[in-house]
């Protein structure tokens, strides 16, 4: 047999021939109408063109001997045979146009320059067509050429190849190899940029994937991983660390971790609400070590040794207050009184508010009982007006101004003056209002049991700076402060004490029950109170008795 299986050689055209009843080549049964493509006669390959079924005409009726078309074969000396038992049907040849507009099949000659006569092969030269297939059992339709880029499919990296031979193989093949590959010559000047540009991409793709894992780790880290912590107590250092009022847990560690306190905020939350009460850190400066974990920092913040506040109790006078402050801050002794005198007029003090050369501090009454942070490095001054707008707040809140004119009071001053009164000479809540109304009973002008002197030991023990309640009668006479009520009348020049809420309240409602005399009959705790002098006495027997004097 030839190269393509089906010109003359010395196997026979037999039907178990894989092809054998292939309806464009005879071997399958073909519809109405249709002529057999060669009319039953034999037939060679001329492999300059490929080969047409010939129709006589359109309307030519199927053939006797449809269905049992005769099969030629060739013996061993290329002579055609038939199968017996079968009548050939002629099939006349045509040149030229037939009816239908088809053009006949040419029949081709031997090569006239061939002294052998033989046919001279179409398909095996360099610009040859491919020759023709049987119908229904050629090579699947090509796809449509595409022109490649040539830079990626002729660099080595990716033809598998490197050498300057593969670049020969590319121009000697053949013109039908390249237009069913798509393949072109290769260019050697393109290696060195295609080998550029591939090591390029090698660097984005791994820098893209590096910065995936980095994120990629990131985010396991943040949502996966545990919180950045400490481990154990702390180290020897020691911080002061001021949480103010409403911060939440994420507040507090970032304030933390930026002392250096606790890793992360994150295990400080986690911490938080891990240990029962862990919620319940209050507003406040505290004295904490540095590299603490989180657990720990929690637990010794909720303890209120580590808390650093400046307290200021119901009563206190300014000046221990003062000394309060410079210890707190670690300032020398001191400092903080100055800072008061200087900078009064820059603390935030209400317009209502006195000051005269009468007056021992003018700032006193204004520094509100309550806790305050105070942690080291702060400036007293910051103190100082946290203290004042605590207490403005709180005055403006109970309405002063109007409050005092109903109380006969000249001004919101002389009731804040009145309130540390109370807040000085009471000693329990229910004290309070009955220290009040002795003080309004006692300013009357109608007053002639004291004739409007107050005759409080406070406002001279306030002068003094002492708490003595055993004032003889030759210190009160000798003694010439303005802030002595034994010898002046009406109120003194001003507060003489920082008053708390209760006291507060108990100035602003005093009772109404004819109170005018009160003796602290124990010295201490329990003051009893008297209407009249008689009264009075008594109570002052029943200190003395108590007293020893």
């Amino acid at each position: 047999m030839t190269e393509y299986g089906r010109g003359p050689g010395p196997q026979p055209w037999h039907p178990q021939d894989p092809l054998y009843g292939d309806g464009g080549w005879e071997g399958q049964q073909a519809p109405d109408g249709h002529q057999p493509a060669y009319g039953g006669q034999p037939q060679q390959y001329h492999p300059q063109q490929p080969q047409h079924p010939q129709y006589d005409d359109w309307n030519q009726q199927p053939q006797p001997g449809y269905g049992h078309e005769q099969y030629p074969y060739y013996d061993e000396q290329g002579h055609q045979q038939q199968y017996p038992g079968h009548t050939q049907q002629p099939y006349p040849e045509h040149g030229g146009w037939d009816a239908s507009g088809g053009h006949g099949q040419m029949p081709y000659g031997a090569d006239p320059g061939d002294p052998y006569g033989r046919q001279p092969d179409y398909y095996g030269a360099e610009d040859s067509y491919p020759p023709p297939q049987p119908p229904g059992h050629g090579h699947p339709e090509a796809e449509p050429e595409h022109e490649a880029p040539p830079e990626e499919e002729d660099h080595a990296f990716f033809a598998g190849g490197g050498d300057d031979e593969d670049d020969e193989g590319h121009e000697v093949q053949s013109r039908r190899e390249r237009r069913l590959k798509g393949n072109k010559p290769g260019k050697k000047g393109r290696k060195g940029r295609n080998g550029v540009a591939c090591l390029v991409v090698v660097l984005v793709l791994g820098g893209g994937i590096g910065t995936v894992g980095y994120f990629g780790y990131k985010f396991y880290q943040n949502r996966f991983a545990p919180a950045p912590d400490y481990t154990g107590d702390g180290i020897d250092q020691t911080v002061s660390v001021e949480i103010p009022k409403g911060a939440g847990g994420w507040d507090i560690g970032n304030r933390l971790k930026q002392a250096g306190v606790v890793k992360s905020a994150e295990a400080f939350v986690h911490a938080q609400s891990d240990i029962p009460g862990g919620n319940g850190i209050q507003a406040g400066a505290y004295l904490l070590k540095k590299q603490m974990s989180a657990a720990s920092a929690v637990r010794m913040m909720l303890d209120p040794k580590s808390q650093r506040y400046v307290i200021v109790k119901p009563g206190e006078r300014n000046a221990h207050v003062y000394e309060d402050i410079d210890k707190k801050l670690a300032l020398s002794a001191g400092t903080t009184r100055k800072v008061a005198e200087e900078e009064y007029d820059n603390l935030g003090m209400p317009a209502w508010a006195q000051k005269s050369g009468e007056m021992k501090d003018p700032l006193e009454g204004f520094l509100f009982p309550g806790s305050y942070p105070a942690a080291k490095g702060m400036k007293p001054d910051t103190l100082l007006k946290q203290m004042v707008a605590q207490a403005t707040s709180k005055y403006d809140a109970y309405g002063l101004t109007a409050k005092a004119r109903s109380l006969g009071l000249k001004n919101a001053f002389q009731l804040v003056t009145v309130a540390s009164l109370v807040q000085a000479e009471g000693k329990t809540h229910d004290d309070f209002r009955k220290m009040a109304e002795v003080v309004y009973n006692r300013l009357k002008p109608t007053n002639t049991e004291t004739n409007q002197l107050l005759q409080f030991d406070s406002t001279y023990n306030y002068i003094q700076g002492t708490s003595n309640i055993r004032i003889s009668l030759k210190e009160i006479q000798s003694n010439t402060s303005p802030y002595n009520t034994y010898k002046y009348k009406g109120l003194p020049p001003g507060p003489i004490g920082n008053p708390g809420e209760d006291a507060l309240k108990a100035a602003l409602n005093p009772t109404h029950d004819g109170w005018i005399y009160f003796v602290a009959t124990d010295g201490v705790n329990n003051t009893e109170f008297a209407k009249t002098y008689a009264e009075f006495k008594q109570l002052k027997e029943k200190f003395d008795a108590s007293s020893g004097n």
